[in-house]
């Protein structure tokens, strides 16, 4: 599998450096290493004891932290190759058009260079396996009241992480995955997708690129839009902008080509003291420039789009040192026009 200098995991693209408070007597330019963050998590464990927490809220600590633990173990050493999660029904059928479309989705994301995050289970889950191979797949399986076993493509790979709580689960789908793409599902489909929509419009979350995938001629995700539309956009529950950070499509390959080409020039994101930076393949052209400091003036609280070298402050991530930037201070609002901006930089660059 063929691997690309990465961040080390885009979920920390959102946070600011650590601020000055946080840690006392630590010089602002020095961000807390490991081990003193390591010192924090065993500080507050001595803190549940002398605030004699329960035993259940001990353990359910406990537990989340050693859930991660290891699945943080587990996604190291695939660092270097993006991951696409797929969620779907564990309902579908081997033989319904939607498994077809999940397999050969993932089949198709591997021949670009991807790896496939699936919840492990049957249906839709297993189709993206079986597309993408067993040494292609992660499985992050949860303990259900009833028995949820991994499917036949993961199961006993060390791949395969199975979790007790849903929050350690959720959490490590966005936090490993490039994209994210739907097939059609039920309560749990819904659920991954709108949290995933959730967390990259507030800003807490990297942004990615978010699919619905139907069936060859399906309406499924159609009829989803529709509700977003007239249910939320028209009432006034979300902005006309944040449309722009999904797609629907019926179509595997337009799927596979909306996921791939979001990466063609943008490259990762991350902020440094205030300011957004994107982390591009290749520099901007003077009249792209001139075009998105026209075109996208309404998203920054101040100043302009500078394109620039690698900042001190990413000292840390030396392997994507090479790679120009475009830094700006952002409003941290408009994330239906920051998906907008990656876009043109992706189709005019």
């Amino acid at each position: 599998m063929p691997t690309d200098p990465l961040p080390r995991t885009p979920y920390e693209a959102v946070t600011d450096p650590e601020p000055p408070e946080a840690i006392p007597n630590r010089p602002p330019s020095s961000p807390p290493g490991a081990d003193e963050y390591a010192a924090q998590i065993k500080e507050t464990a001595d803190k549940l004891l002398r605030d004699r927490a329960g035993r259940g809220d001990v353990k359910l600590l406990a537990t989340a932290a050693r859930e991660l633990r290891y699945c943080f173990k587990v996604f190291a050493a695939y660092r270097g190759t993006r991951k696409v999660a797929v969620f779907g029904s564990a309902r579908t059928r081997p033989d319904h058009p939607a498994y077809l479309a999940a397999q050969e989705y993932g089949r198709r994301m591997v021949e670009s260079g991807w790896m496939v995050i699936t919840g492990a289970g049957s249906g839709i889950m297993e189709a993206g396996h079986r597309g993408a191979g067993r040494e292609n797949s992660f499985g992050l399986n949860i303990i259900l009241p009833f028995e949820q076993s991994a499917n036949p493509i993961v199961h006993g790979d060390p791949k395969l992480v199975t979790m007790r709580y849903f929050f350690t689960r959720k959490l490590m789908f966005i936090k490993e995955s490039d994209a994210v793409v739907l097939f059609p599902g039920g309560f749990g489909t819904h659920d991954e997708g709108f949290e995933a929509l959730t967390l990259i419009q507030t800003g807490k979350s990297h942004i990615f690129p978010l699919v619905m995938v139907d069936e060859p001629g399906g309406t499924y995700w159609k009829l989803w839009q529709r509700f977003v539309e007239e249910g939320l956009l028209a009432r006034g529950y979300i902005s006309p902008h944040d449309t722009s950070l999904y797609r629907v499509t019926d179509s595997v390959e337009d799927a596979v080509r909306e996921v791939t080409n979001f990466y063609r020039v943008y490259h990762s994101m991350r902020y440094v003291r205030g300011n957004l930076v994107l982390r591009l393949r290749s520099p901007l052209g003077p009249h792209l420039l001139e075009q998105i400091r026209w075109g996208f003036g309404d998203i920054l609280a101040g100043g302009s789009f500078e394109q620039v070298d690698a900042l001190p402050e990413e000292a840390n991530e030396p392997d994507l040192a090479e790679l120009p930037r475009l830094k700006f201070r952002f409003d941290r609002h408009a994330i239906g026009r920051l998906r907008q901006l990656i876009d043109v930089i992706n189709a005019e660059a």
